[in-house]
């Protein structure tokens, strides 16, 4: 089955900056896109940035520019550069694989998440 490894966060300073990870395995076919979530205690997870296989990207409103998503050639790793980091930031950051979108056979995968903390 596919599996997706997030790997870069942990605890920085407001201002600071974290390079996130998500290494994708498996049978991987038919991707639409692959992309970023969040989820704070008490919040609903919501998108902070997706990339398609065209090769477009989408971020939410809260993003203002700091951070970057990117991945390497084909599926394999997946990437969000963070930069100025603020407290509201702080939440578990989990990688989202979809495939078959538009179709019966669509589906989501998920990354077991890794946290990001932003404290002075």
């Amino acid at each position: 089955q596919v599996q997706l490894v997030e790997s870069g966060g942990g605890l920085v300073q407001p201002g600071g900056s974290l390079r996130l990870s998500c290494v994708a395995s498996g049978n991987i076919f038919r991707v639409n896109d692959m992309g970023w979530y969040r989820q704070a205690p008490g919040k609903q997870r919501e998108l902070v940035a997706r990339t398609t296989s065209g090769g477009s990207t989408n971020y939410a409103d809260f993003v203002k520019g700091r951070f970057t998503i990117s991945r390497d050639n084909g599926w394999n790793t997946v990437y969000l550069q963070m930069n100025s980091l603020e407290p509201d930031d702080t939440a578990v950051y989990y990688c989202n694989l979809q495939v078959g979108a538009g179709t019966r056979y669509a589906r989501d995968f998920w990354g077991q998440g890794t946290q990001v903390t932003v404290s002075s």
